[in-house]
């Protein structure tokens, strides 16, 4: 399984250029099962990234531009009749893919965003009582403009606590840039990408970071992490007991990338920011990730952990 981890990740380096971190990040949101956020400006490689990611692993992918006017059943699918059978027939949305872009989430109305509350968390739609499976495995990848709030909507904080994982892309640095200006020389697109993995490695390979060992004494720095941000002054409202049960499973895909089959704090402190920061409400005027950087500096860590 290793081989297959690394033939993606080398194949999504094909196309987006630089960006090791970035990848990493999506590949622990896709290995916990769960979903991400990609909060970043526009051209920066965020569709590139989901479009890429699709093709590597043989899944069929779909996309979402959210627009006010954008319907929940334009998401989720609905019944039509037939009139030759004459009966009503469902016509799947995009919802039913194995990577659903949800391109610039926080455009669409707050009734629309909402159609993607159970299917995020259950896997599952519901359409006029009758509820249908989605493929598996199915991994979202929302962006949104954190700049841009002229007709937006902000994504509520049941929404934001369906993402795993949230990050930025970052403009590339000047020797990636102009890396990407030569590769766009020879036209390397998703088109070129040759699919490395199938979706049942996929399903597999969740199923083994699933596997990492966590111990009771890490378990702990987790949740004392977790309740820190509950008391802090700088947080109005903080981490749910769905965040906590988000960081552990984020830390066991970071321990499963690293080749281990048991976690560390190192873990910890690498995905906290990325999967504690967009579920807090912050009281002051202080960035998110700032504050559970602090926490990360004040919340000890066993010493028993530390020599491991």
């Amino acid at each position: 399984m290793r081989d297959r981890i690394v033939a993606l990740t080398d194949n999504l380096s094909r196309t987006i250029v630089g960006k090791k971190e970035p990848i990493r990040l999506v590949l622990i949101a896709l290995l916990s099962g769960g979903h991400a956020l990609l909060e970043d400006v526009p051209g920066v490689g965020k569709t590139l990234l989901a479009k890429s990611l699709a093709r590597s692993i043989n899944g069929r992918f779909q996309r979402v531009q959210c627009t006010p006017d954008l319907l929940p059943s334009d998401v989720t699918g609905t019944n039509i009749w037939n009139p030759n059978s004459r009966e009503f027939e469902f016509l799947p949305g995009p919802v039913f893919a194995n990577v659903l872009l949800a391109d610039e989430i926080n455009r669409a109305t707050p009734r629309t965003q909402s159609a993607l509350l159970e299917v995020m968390e259950e896997k599952q739609v519901t359409v006029d009582g009758e509820a249908r499976r989605v493929p598996q495995p199915f991994f979202v990848i929302a962006t949104q403009n954190p700049i841009e709030y002229q007709g937006t909507f902000p994504l509520p904080e049941a929404q934001m606590d369906r993402f795993t994982i949230s990050l930025s892309m970052g403009y590339p640095t000047a020797d990636e840039e102009l890396k990407m200006l030569q590769k766009q020389l020879h036209r390397v697109s998703t088109d070129d990408l040759e699919p490395c993995i199938s979706l049942e490695d996929v399903q597999e390979l969740q199923r083994l970071a699933s596997l990492v060992k966590v111990t009771p004494s890490l378990q702990q720095y987790m949740l004392d992490l977790v309740r820190a941000t509950r008391a802090d002054d700088d947080i109005s409202l903080g981490v749910s007991p769905r965040g906590t049960v988000a960081l552990q499973r984020a830390t066991q895909a970071l321990a499963f990338l690293e080749e281990r089959d048991y976690a560390i704090p190192d873990d910890v402190k690498f995905v906290a920011p990325h999967v504690l920061s967009h579920r807090l409400i912050v009281a002051s005027g202080r960035q998110p990730k700032a504050i559970i950087e602090k926490l990360l500096r004040s919340v000890s860590v066993e010493p028993e952990l530390i020599a491991a």
